[in-house]
């Protein structure tokens, strides 16, 4: 006897009586690997198709910038003395409030520049810084160095 006719299933498949080979069970290891592949194809390409940033890319032309105009500056000098000058005009400490409201109605944001001689008393500057910020003037400076 042979040992498919003698019963013993040890290590072999059972032949039904037309003598093919039947599965009694269902081999499940290829349906996993391609439920597996599907399933990490779809966890790397969602995240991406649910990207809600708006982007503002550059195009490939530059910009056009409008010219500059350098600022429009106004300067007062103090000398030594503490006589005063607006724009090489002379004026008083008295005049210079109605003459700073008068640049902030000409212009938005007037610049204002404050020259001191070398020797002048500070006092006479800060005076003028005063009535700057009085009159609600914020761009100031003060200039160093040699006048005009």
């Amino acid at each position: 006897m042979s040992a498919e006719s003698t019963g013993s299933s040890r290590g072999r498949r059972k032949l039904s009586k037309s003598g093919n080979a039947t599965m009694h069970e269902l081999n499940i290891t290829p349906l996993m690997d391609l439920v597996m592949v599907l399933l990490v194809i779809f966890m790397i390409t969602t995240p991406q198709l649910s990207n809600d940033l708006d982007l503002s890319l550059p195009s490939g032309k530059a910009p056009q910038q409008k010219p500059k105009e350098k600022p429009k500056l106004h300067y007062v000098d103090v000398d030594a003395s503490g006589a005063l000058k607006l724009n090489l005009q002379t004026v008083t400490l008295a005049e210079l409030p109605k003459l700073f409201a008068a640049l902030k109605q000409a212009e938005a944001d007037p610049s204002v520049v404050v020259r001191g001689a070398d020797n002048v008393n500070y006092q006479h500057i800060v005076g003028v810084i005063d009535l700057l910020q009085q009159a609600d003037i914020t761009k100031v400076g003060l200039a160093t160095g040699v006048q005009p």
